[in-house]
């Protein structure tokens, strides 16, 4: 049986990770940001249901992905000291999965917006 108010309870919990992720990563602020400016530029062309969906799943996936990234970060400060080697190799491993995945999401993005923003400027 689902109970209210612990559903709430794991809501809030989940909500305050994301705002300590926000205040304390500049990457997931720019991402967020982006995240704005892309959703901003799709609703002015009027892109199709199809391509909402894709650009959704992309933001999701780089936002939930940084959110990762930040938790494997922390996990390995915590355990190790901030030089050991080790730590700047999960550090870095985890920061170019980010990498690849907004890298990615940028290429899909600009084969979708790339037909309406030449539509635009050529009228």
């Amino acid at each position: 049986m689902i109970r209210p108010r612990l559903f709430l309870e794991s809501f809030r919990h989940a909500l305050a990770g994301i705002r300590t992720v926000f205040e304390a990563e500049q990457s997931f602020r720019i991402q967020v940001l982006a995240a704005l400016c892309v959703i901003a530029l799709a609703g002015w062309l009027r892109i199709t249901f199809y391509e909402w969906i894709v650009l959704l799943v992309l933001i999701g996936t780089v936002l939930s992905l940084e959110l990762v990234n930040s938790i494997f970060e922390r996990l390995a400060d915590a355990f190790k000291p901030r030089l050991h080697p080790m730590v700047k190799e999960v550090k870095d491993i985890m920061a170019g999965a980010v990498l690849v995945m907004s890298l990615v999401s940028l290429t899909v993005g600009i084969m979708i917006f790339y037909p309406y923003v030449r539509t635009v400027l050529s009228v």
